[in-house]
């Protein structure tokens, strides 16, 4: 088709055109809202690299999240900043563990809210790693244990998900396993498949105090160079029981979730990270550009590239959008 014949912008006119034709849409089904969880009362500090994120005492976060299912939000992850840390992650799987007193709360005042938790140990170790440290160097089959129990106990007390997100190889089969083992093989898992080692995590680690404290996370997660090797990790992941994949970052990696969309007929994610988030966000703030309308066409290309759902720190304010 070419032109005078053809003329594209025929259908470009006027807003009931383009809205007729609209390839893509953005829903308020498809986001997640993360938050982060703090020890303490009352408690709603701001974020400093995360404008409009905060840290959350279980009431606040209980507020916020009702705020968010108010909206139309189903889902929400929740990340746990505990009081004390140790070599070994243990506030991570602690019947008492901060995220775990967050859940049972959550689920007793809003029973329907899908509550997904984020299963790693780096926010929970002194050291700041995924994983056990041997000499310095990653366990990752020691580790394996260790983020089942963590697992397990999320669903112990009343997640409705978990998501593995520490990069340690068999750590579906692992999780599935356990909860399988306990009768709790109705809860899903949504595997961090294709997280990769980026730049765009350093206001999430300010936000989880979760910085390594040697070295970096080059030995799990994955070399941002690669696309192959992402669908090696989702095809293990797969066979290993996982019931979503995901992809973290998101906006650099638009082609990793459309190749992984292609190879997979199981529900893809995408995590548009912290430091995403923060680049809209900053220069909202300094006038360079509409952050709302920077924000929705950022949503809009990960769900054109494939993503079924979307965890974002952009959720809430993305929702009243839609809605409006």
């Amino acid at each position: 088709m070419l032109f005078p014949d053809y003329r594209p912008r025929r259908l470009r006119q006027n807003e009931n055109f383009r809205r007729m034709i609209k390839e893509t849409h953005l829903s308020v089904n498809d986001l997640i809202m993360p938050f982060f969880v703090v020890n303490g009362k009352k408690i709603k500090r701001p974020i400093s690299s995360m404008p409009g994120q905060f840290h959350l005492s279980i009431d606040q976060l209980i507020e916020q999240a009702s705020l968010a299912y108010s909206m139309g939000i189903a889902a929400i992850i929740i990340f746990g900043i505990p009081g004390k840390k140790d070599p070994f992650g243990s506030q991570a799987f602690a019947k008492d563990g901060i995220i775990q007193r967050a859940i049972a709360e959550i689920k007793q005042k809003l029973p329907e809210l899908i509550v997904i938790t984020d299963v790693c140990l780096c926010e929970y170790t002194d050291h700041g790693h995924c994983g056990i440290v041997e000499n310095q160097a990653i366990d990752n089959d020691a580790t394996l244990d260790l983020l089942a129990k963590t697992a397990l106990s999320h669903a112990k007390a009343g997640a409705d998900m978990v998501a593995p997100s520490d990069m340690m190889d068999g750590r579906v089969t692992e999780i599935r396993g356990a909860l399988d083992e306990n009768n709790f093989s109705h809860i899903p898992i949504m595997a961090y498949s294709a997280k990769y080692c980026s730049a765009f995590y350093g206001p999430f680690r300010e936000a989880a105090n979760s910085a390594p404290r040697f070295g970096d996370r080059q030995t799990y997660q994955m070399d941002p160079a690669n696309s192959r090797e992402a669908i090696r990790e989702a095809s293990m992941d797969v066979e290993e029981g996982a019931d979503i994949i995901m992809v973290k970052p998101a906006l650099a990696y638009l082609d990793i979730i459309s190749r992984i969309r292609d190879e997979f007929d199981l529900p893809v994610a995408a995590y548009q990270v912290s430091g995403e988030y923060a680049m809209i966000k900053a220069a909202d703030q300094l006038g360079w550009l509409d952050g709302q309308r920077a924000m929705i066409e950022s949503l809009l290309s990960i769900k054109r590239a494939g993503s079924d759902m979307i965890l974002t720190y952009f959720a809430m304010d993305a929702a009243k959008a839609i809605n409006k």
